[in-house]
Parts: C-alpha cells; sequence; structure tokens
C-alpha cells in the first residue's frame, strides 16, 4: 500500500473514521535504544493527513525516536464487536518553545474544556519546551501502511 492509498484509507475508511473521533489512547510502538521492543501510551490527533503525537523533548521516547524513527501506532475499541486501527510509519521529532496548537485540542479532547486547561496550564509551568515533528509527530511521507478491520 503506498502512503497516499493509506492516507485516502483512513480518510474514508468508516471504521477508521470512526476510531479516529473518539478519545481512545493511541499505542507507541517503538525500538529502544539496546533494539527492545516498547508501547507506550499517548493521545493523538489525526488531522485529515497525520497522525499527531507529542511529548516534553526530554522524554525518553522522544530522544529515542530521534535515532530510531521507526514506528508503528495501534489504536483500538475494547467493545463488541472489536475495531482496530494500526499504522506503521516513521516518527520526526521537531522542539519547539511551547506545545503545538493540536496538543491543545488533543488536551480539551481528552480531558475536557476544564481538565485539559489545567492540564496546559501545569503543563506549561512544568516544561520549557516541547516535541514534535517539523510538520507533525508522526508523519506518513516515507512508509505507512494501514490496515482496517472491524
Amino acid at each position: 500500500m503506498t502512503v497516499e492509498e493509506a492516507r485516502r484509507l483512513l480518510q474514508t475508511d468508516a471504521v477508521a473514521q470512526h476510531v479516529l473521533r473518539l478519545p481512545l489512547m493511541a499505542r507507541l510502538a517503538y525500538t529502544w535504544r539496546d533494539g527492545s521492543p516498547r508501547v507506550v501510551p499517548m493521545w493523538f490527533q489525526w488531522t485529515g493527513e497525520e497522525l499527531l503525537m507529542g511529548a516534553p523533548p526530554n522524554s525518553p521516547k522522544m530522544k529515542v525516536l530521534t535515532v530510531r524513527p521507526q514506528v508503528a501506532v495501534s489504536i483500538d475499541m475494547a467493545e463488541w464487536p472489536y475495531k482496530w486501527l494500526t499504522v506503521r510509519g516513521t516518527a520526526a521529532v521537531q522542539v519547539s518553545p511551547e506545545p503545538f496548537a493540536e496538543y491543545l485540542a488533543m488536551a480539551r479532547r481528552y480531558l475536557g474544556d476544564a481538565g485539559g486547561e489545567q492540564f496546559l496550564t501545569a503543563l506549561r509551568q512544568t516544561f520549557h519546551g516541547w516535541a514534535h515533528n517539523a510538520r507533525r509527530l508522526l508523519s506518513a511521507s516515507t512508509r505507512w501502511s494501514g490496515r482496517i478491520s472491524g
């Protein structure tokens, strides 16, 4: 599947659209420094073009992703009938002084308006920078294959 075919599938498939709109946790899989696999839960935002995630730039996963950018993401629903989405791609990390705009939307999506604002206030007081990529954290520009099942 080409990058464009995968993107078009995510943009048009009913199951993909349903899963991508819900405030579900994504599971980001990547390879640690010693070659062992790691999986961490992450907030995400689908823009219609890219799957975005973010974290403080000094977080271990962001440091490793700059060296080992190959990733896989799984987003699933626990209710029957099961629905899930898996995506593989390449992460490209960039640091900025503030959380990127989509991260602000993620905080509100996952925590509600009041909870999102409280989280963002604490975030700005705790961290002095934020990591994302030149356009977004997870980019489908080099390799991306998707599988939709429902």
